[in-house]
């Protein structure tokens, strides 16, 4: 994905973390007590992190619904590799055998919209979740309803291309079912993630970028 006017920053968290955990910077102050463990973060997931938290305040947004943070980012239509011959939601459903071939946009996709769905008390980015994205016009007319594929990029994200007719403000309407993977935990637990959620961005600004 196009990243490179953000790379500058999202290179400075790796670089101070990495100083830290092997002891430069000259900073004393943070060194973990005796008998405790500093906690850091591979370079890759702290780099993931920070592109992400950059393209979200420049170019999207985020809300709060049920154990979620969500966030979206706007962008222009993107490429991605797919199975040869085959669909990106049967992708999802069947995997990636075969021939991975690259996809450019279709001639009416205008925009890539992204959706993160973070568990809000822990930061994680969560997976296997599907998700469908609704663009909604200022009438609350559904303009375009997608089901969302999963990315690998410098952040792991849910999105699709979608064709938005004319340039203005839209409502995104995100519909986030329970993650379908399985969860650990003890009896009479409430299961983490299990709920349907959804989450509502409004007055985004969609203009062709083309």
């Amino acid at each position: 994905m196009p990243r490179s006017s953000l790379r500058a920053l999202a290179l400075a968290a790796p670089l101070a973390l990495a100083l830290t955990a092997c002891g430069g910077a000259d900073d004393k102050t943070d060194a973990p007590a005796k008998g405790q463990v500093k906690e850091t973060a591979p370079a890759g997931v702290a780099h993931q992190h920070t592109v992400v938290e950059a393209e979200i305040a420049a170019r999207g947004g985020e809300t709060k619904a049920g154990e979620y943070r969500i966030g979206y980012i706007v962008e222009a239509a993107e490429p991605w590799f797919e199975s040869k011959g085959g669909k990106s939601g049967e992708h999802a459903e069947h995997g990636m055998d075969g021939e991975l071939v690259n996809r450019e946009p279709a001639k009416d996709e205008t925009h890539h919209i992204e959706i993160i769905p973070f568990e809000a008390k822990t930061g994680r980015i969560v997976p296997n979740v599907p998700i469908r994205l609704e663009v909604v016009d200022s009438k609350g007319k559904v303009v375009q309803a997608q089901d969302l594929n999963f990315y690998y990029a410098e952040f792991f994200h849910y999105a699709n291309n979608f064709s938005i007719p004319k340039d203005g403000k839209y409502t995104l309407r995100a519909t986030l079912q329970a993650p379908t993977f399985l969860r650990h935990g003890a009896s009479g637990e409430k299961p983490a993630l299990s709920e349907k959620v959804t989450a509502t961005f409004r007055d985004v600004e969609l203009k062709s970028e083309s």
